[in-house]
């Protein structure tokens, strides 16, 4: 006689998971996993955007190099300012950037001068075009000056032999400027990882061909394409494999032979074509395998002989969301960085946001300020994890806790603004 009780396995369906791994679990095991590359190269300065220093950037300058003005205006010496009333300086020359004043200035004279021009060695005082009357080769002033004001001095940002970057550090536009101050024409950088991707489906097809009943196309490809390129990682698309285990275990052997990082996206789920875990489990070892978010439960993490492996969920949005929340931390600490969590910030939601407890929601939104200047966010329509136009209509995700349950609108919730992840 059976049992009237059905023996099932916790699917997509169900909100708790006693085997799945929390968020930050799972973010802490994957921080702890990861080491840096160890293999440096010399770039030349504008081929190190994106790219990590392997050694701290020192100064062998002073910036700025001299005593320059912060105004337009007039260098003058304090002691020539009137205690009461107005004075007259004369004007004997001028200091332009790149062009400076060469004389002497003596008592109750003044050169005028631009910003960023050298200030003449006898002056110690800037008075700000505004401030002052001009009268031809006279000037007027009054008493509000101060000795030393607007004059920036010799290494004021930064002195010779100061460490200004530090090795760890990502290179930003920013970084290239500050760089590029200093003279330094190539840096030290971490070399990109080499990372391989590929989607597992019998269903799927590449762009170009034409579909059959129960096919679709593979859009995976082309946002992890897009993802890993923006990172600046090397990227090795190695196509569709179909769900075949020999096929398959070709696939992971070549991947893990030529790459530092393995990324497939399909095959993690519990179906009988999913050969990813035995697989996986032969050539290498699974360190984690479920992760209470929606989207996103069936997040793979381990190693593939010497290579990192993630292997993500098929729906397009989870492919996004598990990449961006775990996979692309993991490849900035292997580029040398020190990421952390992506931080949140709270905002009022104008949505009815729907959700059961036990797993961690990112949902999708689109951030915006009221008349008030107070942060609203809007969820963008289904959240279904198959609804790719959901992170496309979006600017932020909506991060709902384990805990939580239905959101009324007119509630704060935290916010994970795209800028900085996306």
């Amino acid at each position: 006689m059976t049992s009237a009780i059905l023996s099932t396995q916790p699917s997509c369906d169900d909100d708790y998971d006693p085997d799945s791994l929390t968020c930050d679990e799972a973010w802490r095991r994957i921080h702890a996993h990861v080491r840096p590359l160890q293999v440096a190269e010399r770039v030349p300065l504008r081929t190190a955007l994106g790219r990590v220093l392997a050694q701290p950037v020192k100064s062998s300058i002073n910036v700025p190099g001299h005593v320059n003005s912060a105004m337009d205006g007039y260098a003058i010496k304090a002691h020539d300012v009137p205690a009461t009333g107005l004075t007259e300086l004369e004007v004997v020359g001028e200091s332009f950037a790149g062009k400076p004043y060469a004389g002497r200035v003596l008592d109750n004279q003044a050169v005028r001068i631009m910003t960023g021009a050298v200030v003449p060695a006898d002056t110690d005082t800037i008075a700000p075009q505004e401030s002052v009357e001009a009268h031809g080769k006279w000037i007027r002033i009054d008493g509000r000056h101060r000795l030393g004001q607007h004059v920036r001095r010799a290494g004021e940002d930064i002195e010779s032999g100061q460490t200004v970057l530090r090795a760890g550090h990502l290179i930003s536009p920013v970084e290239l400027g500050l760089i590029a101050s200093l003279g330094i024409v190539e840096v030290d950088v971490i070399r990109r990882p080499r990372v391989a991707f590929f989607s597992t489906g019998d269903e799927l097809r590449s762009l170009g061909e034409p579909l059959g009943v129960g096919e679709i196309y593979d859009s995976n490809r082309y946002t992890l394409y897009g993802m890993l390129t923006r990172l600046g990682v090397e990227v090795l698309d190695l196509g569709v494999v179909v769900d075949d285990p020999v096929a398959l275990t070709a696939a992971f052997q070549r991947a893990s032979s030529i790459a530092d990082v393995v990324i497939t996206s399909g095959g993690v789920s519990v179906g009988e074509a999913d050969y990813t875990k035995e697989i996986l489990t032969k050539l290498g070892a699974v360190r984690f395998w479920k992760v209470a978010m929606k989207p996103g439960r069936p997040l793979a993490f381990g190693d593939l002989g010497n290579a990192l492996f993630f292997g993500l969920p098929g729906n397009p949005v989870s492919v996004m969301v598990t990449f961006y929340q775990f996979v692309q931390p993991a490849l900035l600490q292997l580029m040398g960085a020190n990421p952390a969590p992506y931080p949140t910030f709270k905002a009022r939601t104008t949505s009815i946001l729907k959700k059961r407890p036990g797993r961690v929601e990112y949902q999708r939104g689109t951030l915006a300020r009221d008349a008030n200047g107070e942060y609203l966010v809007t969820a963008t329509g289904d959240q279904g994890s198959g609804i790719l136009s959901s992170m496309a209509n979006a600017n932020c995700f909506i991060v709902l806790g384990m805990e939580s349950a239905h959101v009324p609108a007119d509630t704060p919730v935290d916010v994970q603004p795209f800028f900085g992840i996306v």
